[in-house]
C-alpha cells in the first residue's frame, strides 16, 4: 500500500514538474536566456526548481489587481501636455525617446519646467523638508525604503507638521522594502497625526503568494508631491547616505532633482495610480481644471515623465533605455548601481561604441549584492571589446541612476539598469531634454567617474578562472534575479 502511494506520488509530482517547465517554455515574451534558465533550474532541481518558478518564475500580479489598473487608467484623467514641445522635439534628433516614452503612460512632454539638482543626499532631504514646511494644500509622497534613522524621523516630523496645518497628507510605503518603519511606532505617530499612510503592495503569506502573485514584485518609485505644483524624484530612498541596514556599503550616493512646473501634475498621475490601486480613493479632483501653462524661457526644461511597471505587457523602461542609447550621436554617460542587461540592451550599448559613440558606464566597485556585482562584471569583457569605458565608484555605493547623450538629453529616475527595474519594480523616471540641466549632471557624472577605477581588458584578462566561473554562473541566471 505505501509503495503505491509513493509511486503515484512520484507520478503526480513528475506530471506538475513537467506541466511547470512546459509552462516556462511556453510563455508569452520572454527572452530565450529566460526560457534556458528556467529549463535548467527545473531540470536539475525536480520540484525545488517547479516551486522556485511558481515563486519568482513570471511577473506575475493577481488578476483582481490588473482589473483595477486598467479601470483605474481608464477612468483618470491624464493631465495634458505642450503641442509645441511635441514639435520641437519632432524636428530633432531625439524625437523618438520622447515618441517612446509617451506610449508608455499617453504622457506628453512639457514645457516650463524649472528643474534644480540637490548638492547631496542630506541635503536633498533638507529640501523635501523645505518644501513639506511650505506647501500650501496637499503633500504626497511615495518611497520604496523608509529607515527610522535621521532622515527618515526628519521627513516624518515635517510630514505630521503638515498635517496639523490642515493639509492633506498621503503617503505611500512600500511593504517589503519598509517593513520595519511600518512596524515601528513612528508609522504609527503619523497615523495619529493625521496623515494618511498606507502600505503599497501588501504582502502575504507563502500561500497567499502562490494564489494571488509573487513577493518581490514592489513600488521602487521615489516620488514627492506637493499642492500638485512641486515633485521631488530620483534614486534617493527615505534614509541616510550611511544607510544603516547595510552600512559596511556606505555612504549611499544618490541624485535627486526638484521640478516645479507642469510635469509634477504628471508625477501626481502616477501617484494617484498607486494610490487608486492600493485604495480606490478618487483623486481625480487634483486634474481639473488645467491651470494655465507658464510661458518657456530658455532656462526652462522640456520634461516627461515615465512610470513603468509589470502591468505592463512588454518591458518598457528597456525600451525607453535602449531608444535613448540609439540616439545618442557623440556621447552616452551612464550610472547605475546594479548593471543587468537583456540582451537588447547590452547591443544597444556595443553598437553605440562601435559606431563612435564615447560610452562610459559608472557602476559601484562594492555591492550591496554578490551576485548582481559578479553577473555585471561578466559583461565587462564584451562591453570592453566594443569600445565602451567602464569604470568601478570606489568611494561608497554610487545609487544615482543617470543616462545622459550629448549633453543635451537625459534620463533619471529610480529605474536600475537591471531586470528587476525592467520587468518586476513599479518605477518612475524622468526624460529631460535641457542642454543646461544636462550638463550640470555631466559634472557630477565626472566627479563620479574622477573618483572611480577605469577597469581595462588586462584587468578583465586577469580574473582567475573560479572568479570567471562565479561571474558566468551569475550572468546565465541573471534572468532568474
Amino acid at each position: 500500500m505505501l509503495r503505491e502511494l509513493t509511486t503515484i506520488i512520484s507520478w503526480l509530482l513528475l506530471i506538475a514538474d513537467l506541466a511547470i517547465l512546459l509552462r516556462a517554455l511556453l510563455r508569452p515574451q520572454r527572452e530565450p536566456a529566460s526560457r534556458i534558465a528556467w529549463f535548467l533550474t527545473i531540470l536539475l532541481l525536480p520540484v525545488l526548481g517547479a516551486l522556485l518558478y511558481l515563486l519568482i518564475g513570471e511577473a506575475r500580479i493577481s488578476q483582481r489587481r490588473r482589473d483595477r489598473f486598467a479601470r483605474i487608467d481608464q477612468a483618470l484623467p491624464r493631465p495634458g501636455g505642450d503641442p509645441e514641445a511635441a514639435r520641437e522635439l519632432g524636428q530633432g534628433p531625439y524625437a523618438a525617446p520622447f515618441a517612446l516614452a509617451r506610449t508608455v503612460n499617453g504622457l506628453p512632454p512639457t514645457l516650463g519646467n524649472k528643474a534644480m539638482l540637490a548638492a547631496d543626499n542630506n541635503a536633498a532631504i533638507a529640501g523635501m523638508i523645505a518644501d513639506i514646511d511650505a506647501a500650501q494644500s496637499s503633500v504626497h509622497l511615495c518611497f520604496y525604503i523608509w529607515l527610522a534613522d535621521n532622515s527618515g524621523l526628519a521627513l516624518k516630523d515635517a510630514l505630521c507638521r503638515a498635517a496639523a496645518r490642515g493639509l492633506k497628507v498621503r503617503v505611500l510605503a512600500d511593504a517589503l522594502g519598509s517593513r520595519q518603519f511600518l512596524r515601528s511606532r513612528h508609522w504609527q505617530d503619523m497615523l495619529a497625526a493625521g496623515v494618511d499612510a498606507r502600505q503599497a503592495l501588501p504582502v502575504g503569506g507563502i500561500v497567499w503568494t502562490f494564489i494571488r502573485g509573487r513577493v518581490d514584485l514592489r513600488n521602487h518609485r521615489k516620488l514627492l508631491i506637493l499642492d500638485n505644483r512641486i515633485a521631488w524624484c530620483g534614486s534617493q530612498n527615505a534614509a541616510d547616505p550611511e544607510f544603516r541596514i547595510k552600512w559596511r556599503f556606505a555612504p549611499w550616493v544618490d541624485l535627486m532633482m526638484r521640478w516645479e512646473g507642469p510635469m509634477a501634475r504628471h508625477c501626481q498621475f502616477l501617484f494617484a495610480s498607486d494610490w487608486l490601486a492600493e485604495h480606490g480613493d478618487d483623486l481625480t479632483a487634483l486634474f481639473a481644471p488645467e491651470p494655465p501653462r507658464p510661458v518657456a524661457a530658455p532656462h526652462h526644461v522640456t520634461a516627461q515623465v515615465i512610470g513603468t511597471g509589470p502591468i505592463q505587457a512588454y518591458p518598457a523602461m528597456t525600451a525607453c533605455f535602449a531608444e535613448l542609447i540609439h540616439a545618442a550621436r557623440r556621447e552616452l554617460v551612464i550610472t547605475t548601481p546594479y548593471f543587468v542587461p537583456d540582451e537588447q540592451l547590452l547591443y544597444a550599448l556595443t553598437s553605440a561604441a562601435r559606431r563612435g559613440v564615447r560610452v562610459a558606464l559608472v557602476v559601484p566597485h562594492r555591492n550591496d549584492s554578490r551576485v548582481v556585482a559578479g553577473a555585471s562584471r561578466s559583461y565587462y569583457r564584451e562591453l570592453i571589446a566594443a569600445g565602451v569605458e567602464v569604470h568601478e565608484y570606489r568611494p561608497g555605493l554610487l545609487h544615482a541612476k543617470t543616462m545622459v547623450a550629448d549633453g543635451e538629453v537625459g534620463l533619471i529616475g529610480s529605474a536600475n539598469l537591471d531586470r528587476r527595474s525592467f520587468e518586476l519594480n513599479f518605477e518612475n523616471n524622468v526624460l529631460f531634454a535641457n542642454a543646461q540641466l544636462a550638463g550640470q549632471i555631466r559634472a557630477r557624472q565626472d566627479e563620479w567617474i574622477a573618483q572611480s577605477e577605469r577597469i581595462s581588458a588586462e584587468t578583465v584578462r586577469r580574473y582567475n578562472m573560479f572568479r570567471r566561473l562565479g561571474q558566468n554562473l551569475s550572468a546565465m541566471f541573471s534572468p532568474l534575479l
